[in-house]
């Protein structure tokens, strides 16, 4: 702020002198300032910085971690996913899938994978994907993933046999997935199936 000298004062050039020095000093002081300089950055809890050194969360807290590591990381692991859940339908073996899913997906899909291989069959499928993070939580805890996944093939094995059943028409769907931070870890807890893409 400058100030700036203004020649008729109603309170007389000595009072207007004294006042044009203390804004000047005023001013070149800092004063208004309230401790060190934040670099113009708000504190986001509204607290005053006194100084004193503040608790950072975790560096493994999903808070903590920068928005697009964070994505990055949470697509890799939907990815993985992915790889586990068609692997467990071409071998009928879900053991693979705790380290990426999560209940209530989990218990879903190990089920379906039990109950396939209860019939004597397998599965095997090309998918192509295009996952991309549409939300994600207040605490970023939960991620939320839009995918058009896009069936190529599909077919029905005999697991007796190793001989084509049948095949499955293929198409595109929209998922909505729910990648969840569990015990140090992202997981793919939902993946509800919507409308065509």
């Amino acid at each position: 702020m400058r100030a700036r000298l203004v020649l008729s004062s109603p309170l007389g050039s000595h009072h207007a002198a004294w006042l044009l020095v203390l804004l000047t000093a005023c001013t070149a002081a800092g004063c208004g300032s309230s401790g060190p300089s934040s670099n113009g950055q708000l504190d986001p809890n509204g607290s005053l910085d006194k100084g004193a050194a503040t608790t950072a969360p975790a560096a493994g807290a999903p808070a903590a971690i920068p928005t697009a590591e964070l994505y990055k990381t949470v697509l890799q692991r939907y990815r993985a996913y992915q790889d586990a859940y068609k692997k467990a339908y071409e071998t009928n073996d879900p053991s693979a899938l705790p380290d990426v899913a999560s209940d209530p997906l989990l218990t879903e899909v190990t089920d379906d994978v039990e109950a396939t291989k209860a019939k004597g069959v397998i599965w095997r499928f090309t998918n192509t994907f295009n996952p991309r993070v549409y939300a994600r939580s207040k605490d970023s805890t939960k991620v939320y993933v839009i995918d058009c996944v896009n069936t190529l093939a599909a077919y029905r094995y005999s697991a007796k046999t190793g001989k084509r059943i049948e095949q499955i028409p293929g198409g595109a769907f929209a998922y909505r997935a729910t990648v969840a931070y569990d015990s140090g870890t992202w997981k793919v807890a939902a993946n509800v199936r919507d409308r065509q893409c």
